[in-house]
């Protein structure tokens, strides 16, 4: 079976991708080119191609790189998926409804999916993919049985403007691509989409703000890609800056409030057990589902924005209690004596073994893990898996659902945490930066860092940063833990998190970082071009002071 998300020609060559990617991050939004260095096709053109994954995975930004790349002419021919995937679908039905830049979106069955995974090229006429030996007739989706109330009806009649009309439009068509038969009130939004991943992002800002448009429900803004208030001063590009300010303002114009924190979770009045809230962002939507408790689908940029403009969202999957089950359990071997470096490793290694589904943890129960530490656990299984939430037996809410039938059982040995080490330690030991911060550190870890480093100061050729929110940077100033830290040499940077920094804020001269982040550890060889080192926060401490990192594993790991 072959469903036509969205309608186009294309014609190429295949590109098959073994895993799922995630274009933030991991796809060049110039070249089209895969820069994900941890990513088996990475240096793989994908401009024209006919681009096949099982679905995607990490960032909700890959809705604007995709967007990016339709708007320059650099993007895939057609995109095939397998599986469910909404965050390349929405970039692409967005470029075709707003702005006239149509690329074929299909998925198919598994069978046919490995049929033409096998064939060196392929031509999609609208109606048929034809490869060599292959025809597939493909069926265009149906959105007709979808309920909707009498406001919706309004709201697509353009009762209440042209921004709301058009975004209403998008929901509904995301809702048919999900399969659901109705829509969801939701209580707020988180908007992901004010990151300056790429010009698309301010083009489709302007564009919904010059429409009149203005959020209906509170709505929270994630990491921006400059300190607001300080980038001219610090160094940063005009040509960067000015565009990436003018992104988050025209958020603030629509009515979000300007939190700018890719932790939203860490500001007063978070989400209840059983919230429906509509968060993009894929580290706050894993936290807001897994150790809140609250419910939201992994909304696409852009998406974010429709739903904060209507209160609604499609009704489909973990909004739903039967899709919040388990559908793989994996069984940890728990090494003794471990450290906070444990949690980022579980998450990224749990993501590689459950990219397409919710897993369960079992084997932690035993253990007392920070909030923190579930942030960082949460925000790794982000990169690596396609999943909205994961369970921990014995620690998160809902973790005593039973597993969905079916559901398989894999292991995660002390090895597979040691590879995991290494991997994430392949730069050299000598370290120019320590990157704290990914997502955004929280006042306890504020208070954390500034207790190890214990009154000592930075190495004079190592620069500390720590990025964090608005409200944390007014908490750990008033409490004087941000003296604390300022003393010791360690730059502390609101507004923007490590996965939108650019230079200068990120020091130029740097060549190797070191980071406690399994998040931004997967994600720094792309973004940054360094060579990375990883271990736990009182490793990058260690770091900080002496300028080294150790070449050998932490004990609890040999």
């Amino acid at each position: 079976m072959a469903t036509s998300i969205i309608a186009a020609k294309a014609e190429g060559p295949v590109v098959a991708l073994a895993e799922g990617l995630s274009f933030w991050g991991g796809v060049d939004p110039v070249t089209g080119r895969v820069i994900d260095a941890h990513h088996p096709a990475c240096g793989t053109a994908l401009a024209g191609r006919i681009v096949m994954m099982p679905t995607s995975r990490g960032s909700c930004s890959g809705s604007g790189v995709l967007l990016e790349l339709a708007l320059s002419g650099h993007a895939p021919g057609a995109l095939i998926f397998r599986e469910a995937e909404d965050i390349l679908t929405l970039g692409a039905l967005i470029a075709a409804r707003m702005y006239d830049r149509p690329l074929a979106v299909v998925r198919l069955d598994a069978d046919s999916y490995a049929a033409l995974a096998s064939k060196p090229a392929a031509r999609l006429t609208g109606t048929n993919i034809e490869a060599e030996g292959l025809s597939l007739s493909v069926t265009p989706l149906f959105a007709g049985d979808l309920a909707l109330t009498s406001r919706d009806h309004a709201m697509l009649a353009g009762a209440e403007g042209e921004a709301a009309r058009l975004a209403m439009e998008i929901i509904c068509t995301m809702a048919a691509v999900q399969g659901a038969t109705g829509l969801i009130d939701v209580t707020r939004a988180h908007i992901d989409g004010c990151i300056y991943a790429s010009p698309a992002n301010l083009t489709f800002a302007r564009t919904m703000a010059e429409m009149g448009a203005r959020v209906r429900i509170p709505t929270t803004t994630n990491a921006i890609s400059v300190d607001h208030a300080n980038w001219r001063a610090q160094g940063v590009p005009p040509a960067f800056g000015d565009p990436a300010a003018r992104l988050a303002d025209a958020y603030v114009e629509m009515g979000a409030a300007p939190s700018f924190t890719c932790a939203p979770y860490l500001l007063d009045a978070a989400p209840a057990t059983g919230e429906a809230i509509a968060w993009a962002e894929s580290n706050a939507v894993l936290y807001a589902n897994t150790v809140l408790g609250a419910r939201t689908v992994k909304h696409p940029d852009f998406l974010d924005l429709c739903i904060a403009l209507t209160g609604r969202a499609p009704l489909s999957g973990v909004y739903l209690e039967e899709n919040r089950r388990a559908g793989r359990v994996i069984r940890v071997e728990l090494p003794e004596a471990h450290d906070d470096a444990l949690w980022p490793m579980l998450g990224y290694l749990a993501g590689r073994l459950a990219p397409d589904r919710i897993p369960l943890l079992a084997g932690l129960e035993g253990t007392t893990p920070s909030t923190d530490d579930l942030k960082a656990l949460c925000a790794a299984f982000g990169t690596t898996s396609a999943a909205p939430m994961l369970h921990v037996a014995g620690i998160t809410p809902e973790a005593g659902l039973a597993p969905a039938p079916g559901a398989d059982t894999v292991r995660i040995t002390r090895a597979d945490l040691a590879r995991s080490w290494a991997k994430f330690n392949s730069g050299p030991s000598e370290v120019d930066l320590v990157a704290f911060g990914s997502p955004h550190f929280s006042a306890a870890e504020c208070r954390k860092l500034a207790d190890l480093v214990d009154g000592r100061h930075c190495h004079p050729g190592t620069a500390a940063i720590v990025t964090l929110g608005r409200d944390t940077l007014a908490a750990t100033r008033a409490d004087g833990t941000l003296g604390r830290l300022e003393a010791a040499g360690i730059r502390i940077v609101p507004d923007l998190c490590w996965c939108s920094i650019s230079e200068p804020v990120f020091p130029p001269a740097a060549r190797t970082l070191m980071t406690n982040s399994g998040k931004y550890a997967h994600y720094a060889p792309a973004l940054s071009g360094r060579a990375v080192r990883f271990g736990s926060l009182a490793d990058c401490v260690a770091a900080a002071l002496t300028g080294r990192a150790s070449d050998t594993p932490p004990d609890w790991l040999t």
